[in-house]
């Protein structure tokens, strides 16, 4: 593959769907451009960051700052061992989570610095940002309402810090409209897909190639007719 990768991040609090829409996004991506698409997510992404992952998710309370480097280091492993390469041969990575998640969340939500914790995820990717990112919007109330099974740390941390989590989201949207796609995941699943679909083709210089593939559809469909 000679062409460049694409790098696409899905942001958001929980419930908002993000797992969902990051696997139908790949496959469809994959089936209109042919190209090598790889989905992965933050953290767990890697054998190191499935460790990780349950320390930080599942694991005693820890103080902010240490959860904080968690992420970070989890978060350069993942870019080294698994994103950087795939971008490098031409992939298209998808990832559930990336930086913006630990800015809103241990900035926003754990009320650290945030200029602080934006460079110590930037200096571990060493500056690596994705080309889209999508944020999931979704009020709290629709979120409680989504989860199911017993709550990790994060879901557990009450109501004002998703709250605080959500106003960070959103405030970094508004301040990078050229990286960001911001979507109401209220909406059913093939709703909030075909939005996603429209916004990421435009961005992503996808638009052609998703014609033709719409034009030769089209195009079998009237020779079975004939």
């Amino acid at each position: 593959m000679t062409a460049p990768g694409y790098f696409v991040s899905f942001e958001g609090g929980d419930g908002g769907g993000k797992t969902t829409q990051a696997r139908l996004l790949a496959e469809w991506i994959g089936e209109v451009t042919g190209r090598e698409v790889v989905v992965t997510r933050e953290p767990g992404g890697t054998p190191l960051g499935a460790e990780l992952r349950r320390a930080v998710l599942h694991g005693d309370d820890m103080d902010p700052r240490t959860e904080a480097l968690l992420y970070a280091a989890d978060r350069a492993h993942h870019v080294a061992s698994l994103v950087r390469p795939a971008l490098e041969r031409g992939a298209v990575v998808i990832t559930d989570r990336y930086i913006d998640s630990s800015v809103a969340y241990q900035a926003g939500g754990r009320e650290l610095g945030e200029d602080e914790v934006e460079s110590i995820s930037r200096w571990a990717v060493e500056g690596l940002m994705p080309d889209v990112t999508v944020l999931l919007d979704v009020d709290s109330a629709t979120s409680a309402a989504r989860l199911t099974g017993e709550p990790d740390r994060l879901e557990r941390a009450g109501e004002d810090f998703h709250r605080r989590t959500r106003e960070a989201y959103l405030r970094r949207a508004a301040a990078e409209p050229g990286r960001w796609v911001v979507i109401d995941a209220a909406g059913t699943v093939e709703d909030v897909q075909a939005q996603i679909r429209v916004d990421l083709a435009a961005r992503l210089d996808l638009t052609p190639v998703v014609e033709e593939a719409t034009d030769s559809d089209v195009a079998a469909g009237v020779a079975e007719d004939v």
